[in-house]
């Protein structure tokens, strides 16, 4: 696994690995703390959007394993702009030893990856939120004991950490079924290639613009900002055309008893999610953002010491 970039590129048994590495590096955490695996590792971090759990995670992350980060801004490199990406990759190459970018664009974590001598982690992007969604299946394990046949539904947009849920469900056998209004739905390739890696590994997928059909029986229920940075053209519109796709408490009934409620944060309250359903007992929105620093501590681990 040379790069961290997008859930569609790993195999089931990579997936699987990642999550029983991250279990075991917070467990170990909590029981005294984590090996120094990483002494003297430096890690590189490209900041193109502004960010808190993802610089904070990353950072903890690095000295929980003995290793340091050094936090690139916008203003530091203007990637892309004031420097080419191909620049940037091979002269940080010579100073880390691995990356991760935060960036508006795939191709240029894509390009990172293509021109670095060093792993590329992608700590999002316009098309995947991988590392999301690890902490989101790693939320999901410590509460169920099984993931195979569970039911995921996503109502929102279907942006980039929908289409990481979607992967991620598929590589690991769950159904992810999405409620998005007409003209926010999933990119066509993005599903595409998602039910191939359903139809490989046993897990469904269900689109529909009907919350209630997707919610219907679910084990977990996610949703996201309607208007996500980058977005604030379409701002506007888009709160006249989500509304209906609020999770709240009426909408929750339609799923199972004990349904884990989920958000990538940050939340815009009584717009996407309200506070009963937020702060409800259903609601591990805030483990699920602390998980982000142990799955992100197993992508490291696996990247920087291989």
């Amino acid at each position: 696994m040379p790069d961290f970039l997008s859930i569609q590129d790993h195999s089931e048994a990579e997936v699987k690995a990642l999550l029983e590495l991250a279990l075991e590096l917070k467990q170990a955490h909590f029981s005294g703390g984590n090996e120094p695996i990483l002494k003297d590792k430096i890690l590189g971090m490209i900041f193109q959007k502004p960010s808190l759990r993802t610089r904070v995670s990353f950072e903890v992350g690095m000295r929980h394993l003995g290793g340091q980060a050094i936090y690139l801004s916008p203003y530091d490199i203007g990637l892309g702009h004031r420097e080419s990406v191909s620049d940037v990759a091979r002269v940080l190459s010579g100073y880390v030893d691995g990356i991760m970018a935060r960036v508006f664009a795939q191709v240029h974590l894509d390009q990172l990856a293509q021109y670095s001598s060093v792993p590329i982690i992608n700590g999002l992007s316009d098309s995947n939120h991988p590392c999301q969604a690890l902490a989101d299946m790693l939320t999901i394990m410590e509460r169920r004991t099984n993931l195979e046949g569970l039911k995921l539904a996503f109502v929102g947009d279907g942006n980039n950490v929908a289409n990481s849920l979607m992967h991620i469900c598929a590589l690991l056998g769950l159904t992810f079924a999405i409620a998005a209004p007409k003209g926010f739905e999933l990119d066509r390739q993005v599903v595409s290639r998602g039910r191939e890696l359903a139809d490989k590994y046993g897990g469904d997928i269900l689109e529909t613009r009907d919350p209630v059909e997707a919610v219907s029986e679910a084990d977990v229920v996610y949703t996201d900002v309607w208007t996500s940075m980058g977005q604030d053209a379409e701002e506007e519109l888009r709160k006249k055309v989500f509304p209906p796709y609020q999770i709240n408490e009426d909408l929750l009934t339609k799923a199972k008893p004990d349904v884990l409620v989920m958000h990538d944060l940050p939340a815009h309250r009584g717009e996407e999610i309200t506070d009963a359903v937020a702060d409800g007992p259903n609601s591990v929105i805030f483990p699920q953002a602390h998980n982000r620093l142990h799955a992100q501590k197993a992508v490291l681990a696996q990247l920087l010491t291989s």
